[in-house]
């Protein structure tokens, strides 16, 4: 994948974009086109454009899921709190150096509130 060098990933993100509904390659898409990376791409244009309509259709998708899990009472709004000030953790986590035994530590602490959250 030809990738500038601006985009790196921790290995903290990666675990958790591997347990999300995206794949690398759509985040980094997403990113790109919030501007929020400045990410080359190696493929063909009709390939990065296919890409891009199923991240936002992806991402749409994901909306359109907290929108129902929260109308029905399935996602509360201490959910929400607890997956927000989680989201804020993991952001300052992501641009700081984590030591690799630590990593682990890490992501156990994020699946036990993902899955104290999810609650089934």
């Amino acid at each position: 994948m030809g990738e500038s060098e601006e985009y790196s990933i921790n290995n903290i993100i990666r675990e958790i974009i591997k347990k999300s509904l995206f794949t690398e390659r759509q985040i980094q898409i997403i990113l790109n086109h919030k501007n929020l990376e400045s990410i080359e791409f190696g493929i063909s244009k009709g390939a990065y454009f296919r890409q891009v309509g199923q991240s936002r259709d992806k991402l749409m998708g994901l909306y359109y899921t907290i929108v129902l899990l929260r109308s029905l009472g399935i996602l509360l709004p201490d959910d929400i709190d607890v997956m927000s000030r989680l989201a804020q953790q993991v952001s300052v986590i992501k641009d700081s150096d984590v030591f690799p035994e630590r990593e682990e530590q890490v992501m156990n602490v994020i699946d036990k509130l993902v899955r104290q959250a999810c609650g089934m």
